[in-house]
């Protein structure tokens, strides 16, 4: 019996599955959890890469160890990784510093540099298929040239979260098309580096940008040190892996047309599959590449369960409560609407933002409506970007919905009627660990002359599940529509006074 691993490493966790490749089943699983670093200035957010090595590490041994099977099975594994982080590496391959993560907004001032130089938001689109927002690569490479130059006087390589991963297990340095394509210096039409992007943050950064290889290709195979931590054979195979978006995608059989993921967590994503680039003259969804060979559209909300988190710890309310309590209130929370900014945000792109209630009245104030709106809210956040998916062409005929906000009937019904599509949950809630395994899988078989396509794994394992199927209903989706045009107008006209909020430096 032969067996992968799919490992997820995210901002609050890592997480470890295996695979057996009999069925597609996970059979084992373990995770650990660690943090942010904290004291750091308003803005900015990183982790120290041991902290991801340490994890991968445990929960690889740990899933092993619940799987109950002998670690000589294992034939591959893939790493899925938190996008857009910035591990930057010494000429021996040490970490410099601390990784500044995809939530770090601090580097908004060396965005505008970096657009300017491009020629504005219409040139970047033109060179590189993005503009440059705060979350990418790119930013915080100029941040750290321009205050901590004695460290940038010492960066050799430039790798991202899982890239730096992949270093780990096997001592090669490569990026993959996917991940590297959220950088904001690859053009991602062509899947290369772009010269001006990259020299519009130092003449010499170029070489040290590792070599971009096809998705399909590997990583490399396990070196002796990481074997022994792992406790797995150094015959192992290690895949390219991909952004935890990229794997997502995979993971949920997001690799035809007319499907679309949506991710509910901390942070929200929707994303979809696509033979051809999509790039959008407004900058608001990402042109990635996905990690399968084609092209990944992507609208990213950094707010999402944060705020229903805050109205449901507020009240001291369970999960079960939670539900029950924004049941109780009909679609619209009477008029009560979330403008839901609370760590600013990316899509709109207001860095500064802040969180408003808006339509507030004695009718629409109680503890459940300021749910139901938190909740409704963050939906109608996300759903500001399927609407510009869809003006851009991605036309969804079922959205599968994963996170935590997935696991409730309730906030899935309140998508269905906001996305007014079918939504439906998976059977697998790994998510991005499975897709890195069956990554691993693809590029096993490849490795062995197969002509197997991702897309034939993604058929044959990843199942949705019908009992959570959610349709939209005609007249909650007319509601929806009114109260998504008043909170577009509202972000947009809220954008100068989240400035000047933010400048008074509240504490």
């Amino acid at each position: 019996m032969s067996y992968f691993l799919g490992i997820d490493s995210g901002t609050q966790s890592t997480k470890a599955i295996v695979v057996r490749a009999r069925d597609g089943k996970v059979v084992g699983a373990a995770s650990k959890s660690y943090g942010l670093l904290q004291g750091l200035p308003p803005g900015h957010k990183e982790q120290h890469p041991r902290a991801w090595v340490a994890a991968l590490a445990a929960s690889v041994r740990d899933a092993l160890r619940d799987a109950g099977i002998s670690s000589e099975k294992i034939l591959a594994l893939g790493v899925s990784g938190q996008q857009h982080g910035f591990v930057p590496l010494d000429a021996a391959g040490r970490v410099i510093r601390p990784a500044k993560l995809w939530c770090d907004t601090s580097t908004a001032p060396q965005c505008a540099i970096l657009l300017k130089k491009l020629g504005g938001l219409a040139g970047a689109v033109r060179k590189i298929g993005n503009s440059v927002p705060p979350g990418f690569t790119a930013s915080k490479i100029l941040w750290l040239k321009q205050h901590e130059p004695k460290n940038f006087a010492q960066l050799t390589t430039v790798l991202l979260p899982h890239d730096y991963l992949n270093f780990w297990l096997t001592g090669e340095k490569s990026m993959e098309p996917g991940d590297a394509s959220g950088t904001a210096l690859m053009d991602v039409r062509a899947r290369r580096w772009h010269s001006e992007a990259i020299r519009a943050i130092d003449d010499g950064l170029a070489e040290k940008l590792p070599e971009i290889r096809p998705s399909s290709a590997s990583a490399g195979r396990l070196r002796p040190e990481a074997a022994r931590a792992l406790g797995l054979p150094a015959s192992v195979l290690v895949s390219a892996g991909g952004g935890d978006n990229m794997m997502g995608a995979i993971g949920t059989g997001n690799t035809r047309p007319g499907i679309v993921t949506a991710s509910f967590g901390t942070s929200g994503t929707i994303y979809a599959w696509s033979a051809k680039p999509v790039t959008d003259p407004r900058g608001e969804i990402a042109a990635f590449c996905d990690s399968t060979g084609a092209w990944l559209p992507l609208l990213c909300t950094m707010n999402v369960t944060v705020a229903t988190e805050m109205v449901r710890r507020a009240f001291g309310w369970d999960y079960a409560e939670r539900d029950r309590r924004a049941a109780s209130v009909a679609p619209g929370a009477g008029g009560l609407i979330l403008v839901p900014y609370l760590e600013g945000e990316r899509t709109p792109n207001v860095p500064d933002g802040t969180g408003v209630f808006f339509g507030a009245n004695a009718r629409a104030f109680s503890p459940a409506a300021l749910l139901r709106a938190a909740m409704e809210g963050v939906t109608l956040g996300m759903n500001y970007g399927l609407n510009r998916l869809r003006a851009l062409g991605i036309l969804p005929r079922q959205i599968r919905v994963t996170g935590g906000g997935a696991q409730s009937p309730v906030w899935r019904q309140v998508m269905a009627d906001v996305f007014d599509c079918e939504v439906i949950g998976m059977k697998t809630a790994e998510g991005a660990a499975y897709g890195a395994a069956l990554q691993a899988w693809w590029c096993h078989d490849l490795a062995k002359g197969r002509s197997t396509r991702i897309a034939d794994l993604t058929d044959r394992f990843v199942k949705t599940d019908p009992r959570t199927a959610a349709a939209p209903r005609a007249e909650a989706v007319r509601r929806y529509r009114d109260l998504q045009a008043i909170q577009d107008r509202a972000a947009k006209d809220l954008a100068e006074m989240f400035k000047a909020h933010r400048a008074l430096r509240w504490t």
